[in-house]
């Protein structure tokens, strides 16, 4: 779908690594495929455009644009609320495109890694693209109370196939992970502005979840 806004974004971004139309073209279709399916709510082609938008808005904390745009396009394509390897999955349908391409192997490498990084959140190597990814990809938790709510709800609406005994307990460990942490983002300017806004959210939802 060459009409499509995000498809502008990913033809100036793969075609620096490949002469292939029709690789460029089919690799766009099955990004629009997956983040289409009927299960999404809010792991969804919006969440996508939002992440790339953070990234122009504070691409002067980013150092490797290209791989970090990457790594958005690719991180949800497969998400499937019954299984628990997600990320992984879409790090091999990420490197499987990729090493089409002449992307160089290394920076494939980075890709998955961001990815499978957004599982856990956590960021051992102190990689600062992988810092602003993260944050970027949790900035919806610091939203004003009206959005933060619409998230909770289309969080609720993906997980619609499991019945509040199964889904309560889950949200619940989920959301005390992100607050028995130090700090939930991991940029200094993000921690400072956003940090309290997130837990305040956090909160609530806890409370509402607990009624």
């Amino acid at each position: 779908m060459k009409s499509h806004p995000l498809f502008y974004v990913w033809e100036s971004l793969v075609s620096n690594y490949t002469n292939d139309s029709l690789l460029v073209q089919e690799g766009f279709n099955s990004i629009l495929t997956h983040y289409n399916e009927s299960h999404r709510f809010y792991h969804n082609l919006d969440h996508v455009q939002t992440l790339l938008v953070f990234i122009e808005e504070y691409n002067h904390l980013v150092h490797d644009l290209e791989t970090l745009q990457l790594a958005v396009f690719f991180h949800d394509i497969i998400y499937d609320v019954q299984r628990a390897d997600n990320e992984e999955r879409s790090a091999l349908v990420a490197t499987q495109f990729l090493e089409q391409t002449s992307y160089p192997p290394e920076k494939i490498a980075l890709v998955s890694e961001y990815i499978r990084a957004t599982k856990s959140h956590q960021n051992p190597n102190k990689d600062s693209d992988l810092d602003c990814f993260l944050d970027f990809d949790l900035f919806i938790l610091s939203g004003p109370e009206r959005m933060y709510q619409a998230y909770a709800k289309n969080i609720r609406k993906e997980y619609g196939i499991y019945p509040d005994s199964v889904y309560v307990p889950g949200r619940k460990k989920i959301l005390q992970y992100f607050l028995d942490r130090p700090s939930i983002y991991k940029t200094a300017g993000f921690r400072e502005r956003f940090d309290a806004v997130a837990k305040e959210n956090i909160h609530r939802e806890l409370e509402k979840l607990s009624l």
